[in-house]
Order: structure tokens, then sequence, then C-alpha cells
């Protein structure tokens, strides 16, 4: 029984009800201000989108507003380096949960520049080097496969936030060069960094964001196009890397309060997949101290417990 598709209207009462009671909700956390542009989005904003595999998006909110992916980005990064050079990525990059901190340097030099998994900003940017490696224009390639698998032109680069990113990135070019002193990144660091922050930059809706991923809920076809974006085996590979390391390090509790892939992203977005279902996306800049939305986790923890949803 397909949930989200045999219950259309009243699940579209829910997300208005959820919505409601979030963004009126005493704010809690703080707008992520180590990239300036990113601190001078207003705090108020909440979005809630849940699309289904028969191409129904039903919204809330501040959903058809653009925000500024960050780190969700790296999904798409993901796909279309596997789509690339296959099993081979995983020579270069792990699948395990990290432990620490997104941003840490620690654990990399530890583990001699092999990333953690591809969801922490090593892993990133390491995926970033496949693409800047394996396409003459990886960032214009980039910004095709999530334009078609949103089936959105209005997909586009913050240019603000990109040139913030740049100027704020110190840490990240640290993880960049660390790896290529253990000769684990191809291309030249300059070039890395540049894609990185390029794809961090992207801004979508709640309502594109589900859109665009409902291939990984769908066994790797995007239903609305017909598309084979990836194949049923690593759709799933991407769905168990989600559930283990989508959501910085509170992903062990959202896999056991919510249980269903998920990557966050300091914009204050969420994506969660409902394999065989759709996709759920809230947005709300305010983050807790794991660098996930503070609402954006108590509207999606809400609809899946209503509608229990957790794939456990």
């Amino acid at each position: 029984m397909n949930i989200l598709a045999d219950n259309g209207a009243a699940i579209a009462q829910a997300l208005r009800d959820i919505h409601h009671h979030a963004s009126r909700a005493p704010s809690t956390g703080k707008v992520a201000d180590y990239i300036p542009a990113l601190a001078r989005v207003e705090a108020s904003h909440c979005g809630l989108a849940l699309a289904t595999l028969d191409g129904e998006v039903q919204a809330a909110g501040d959903a058809e507003r653009p925000f500024s992916i960050q780190s969700i980005s790296k999904v798409f990064g993901l796909v279309l380096a596997m789509q690339r050079v296959g099993d081979d990525l995983w020579q270069r990059v792990g699948m395990e949960p990290s432990g620490q901190p997104f941003n840490s340097i620690v654990q990399l030099e530890w583990e001699h520049g092999i990333p953690r998994n591809p969801f922490i900003n090593a892993g990133a940017i390491l995926v970033s080097d496949t693409l800047v490696s394996h396409f003459s224009s990886s960032r214009q390639a980039f910004l095709s496969f999530v334009r078609r698998l949103s089936a959105s032109e209005c997909c586009d680069v913050n240019e603000a936030v990109l040139a913030s990113e740049a100027r704020h990135g110190s840490r990240n070019a640290a993880l960049a060069h660390l790896m290529k002193s253990f000769g684990n990144l191809e291309a030249e660091v300059e070039d890395v960094l540049a894609h990185y922050f390029f794809q961090c930059s992207l801004e979508m809706s709640c309502s594109e964001l589900a859109r665009s991923l409902l291939f990984l809920a769908n066994r790797g076809v995007h239903p609305l196009s017909g598309e084979q974006v990836t194949t049923a085996r690593d759709a799933h590979r991407v769905n168990a890397i989600l559930s283990t390391s989508g959501m910085y390090d509170q992903s062990g509790q959202f896999a056991f309060s919510v249980g269903l892939p998920a990557k966050s992203g300091v914009g204050g977005g969420i994506v969660a997949i409902v394999p065989g279902q759709g996709v759920i996306t809230a947005w709300s800049p305010p983050l807790n101290r794991h660098g996930n939305s503070t609402r954006g986790l108590a509207m999606i923890t809400e609809l899946a417990g209503r509608l229990g949803l957790s794939i456990y």
C-alpha cells in the first residue's frame, strides 16, 4: 500500500497542520553564520513539501521559495560520480559513519586522506575531485543534472553565497590540501574547491528538491521522466549511507526516532526519502548544535510518525 499516494487530501491537511504548528512554535536554534551570506536569511522562513511517485506535490508555507541547499547538494554530486566512475569511487572514499563533526580534519589525518563517507565535507570534496577529473565542465554538468531531475530551469547558484563560500572556505581548503598530500586528489585543489563551493551554493525550493530526488524512492528510476538515473543497487547504496551519515553526527538519533534515509544542509533544508512512496522536504534556517534545522526536524519527525513511514 502506498500510504502517501492513497491519502492525498488527508496528507495535504496534515502538512498544513504540521507547518502551522512549527511556524508558530517558539524559535530555537541559530541561523548559520560562518558563511555570512547565510546569516542574512530571515529565520522565520518555514516550508514543507511532499512529492509522491505519481508526480503529485503537496506543499505548505514557504515550500516554493528557493534556499541554499548546501550539503544536500552532496547527494547529487555522489550520484553523478557513481554514474561516471562506478565502483572505483569506493576505493577513494568510505561508507562508514564518521562520529566526528562534518568538517573534521583530525579524522582525515588519522585515516591517511581517505574520507569516512561522501557526506562529510572531505568526502564531498573527494567526490567533487572525481567530477572535475571526469567532466570537461563539471559545474555545468552538475547544474544540468539537477535541473533535469527537478524538471526546473530555475535552479541556479546564488552568486552572493558562492562568493561568501569562497572567502570563508579555509577549512575546506585544508581538507583538500591534506587529501592531495596523501595522493587522494587528482585535480588541482583550486579547481576542486571551485566546484565544491559552486554546488553548495545552489538554490532550490522544497518542492523542487522533493521532485528531484524521487528516483531514490523508486529504485533508481525517476517516476516523472522514466529516466534510469541510477541502478537499483546504487539507489540502495545511497539510501544506506543517507541512513547512517546523512544527518551529520545526529544521524543515529534521526534513524532511531524517524527511521528514514535523509540529508540535511546548513541552509536549513532537510530531505527524507520514503522508499517506494515519495520524498519529504522541509526548510527552516535556524539550526541545532549538530547543524540540522530545528523546525525541519520537528516537521519531518511529526509527519513520519503520524503516517507510520519508518523503514525499520
